[in-house]
């Protein structure tokens, strides 16, 4: 295998986890013959920083060019009174988008040597496997329009929650393949007895289904 691998540290304990990371896939490439060239690139705070802005040019041209981008974290209290376009948050919104990165795959695994970690009994979490999958580029964090309002003193905020057929169909088949080497069962989360998108997204997963 061969592969280029952008790497973007970010912020506060970021970097450290994305240098740990990269020693671990550093002695899998030597103990499997595998070709990994990695690459170092300022995302977040530290773009900020560097040059104003959460995601410059040059590191989402840099993830574009990749076969895979190690993200660490972003984001520090020392950015929060910054305009919302400009803060870190924003540099990871605009990399989502521009990498067209719409399935999030959040595996929860109950492991026996930290069962008694977990807020719930043992005999509840032990052997879960959940594959919690996300979507990323619809609902409210994209939709538009958006902003805020000041009238007669009194100033409100709005966001616009929507979703697309296709949005919906194509995480749909993200966690329907998945559970296809599972247990072949997949829970759909939603809203449907009140909002308009989630009736939506409940007829396009069942059809998906």
């Amino acid at each position: 295998m061969k592969l280029k691998i952008a790497v973007l540290g970010g912020d506060g304990i970021g970097p450290e986890v994305t240098s740990e990371a990269v020693r671990v896939l550093r002695v899998l490439a030597e103990r499997h013959s595998h070709a990994f060239e990695f690459s170092a690139w300022p995302v977040g705070g530290f773009a900020i920083k560097q040059s104003g802005t959460p995601l410059p040019a040059t590191t989402l041209a840099a993830c574009q060019a990749s076969d895979a981008v190690l993200l660490g974290a972003v984001g520090a209290p020392e950015h929060d009174k910054l305009p919302p376009e400009v803060r870190p948050e924003a540099g990871l919104l605009a990399l989502r988008n521009g990498l067209g990165v719409y399935a999030n795959l959040r595996p929860a695994i109950s492991y026996e040597a930290i069962s008694e970690c977990s807020p719930l009994r043992s005999e509840i979490v032990r052997d879960s496997d959940i594959l919690i999958v996300r979507e990323l580029l619809g609902g409210l964090y994209f939709g538009q329009p958006r902003g805020f309002v000041s009238e007669a003193n009194h100033e409100s905020a709005f966001n616009t929650m929507r979703y697309s057929e296709t949005e919906i169909e194509r995480i749909a088949r993200i966690a329907f393949k998945a559970a296809l080497v599972r247990r072949q069962k997949v829970t759909s989360v939603d809203k449907a007895n009140v909002l308009e998108t989630s009736q939506l997204w409940c007829k396009v997963v069942t059809r998906v289904a």
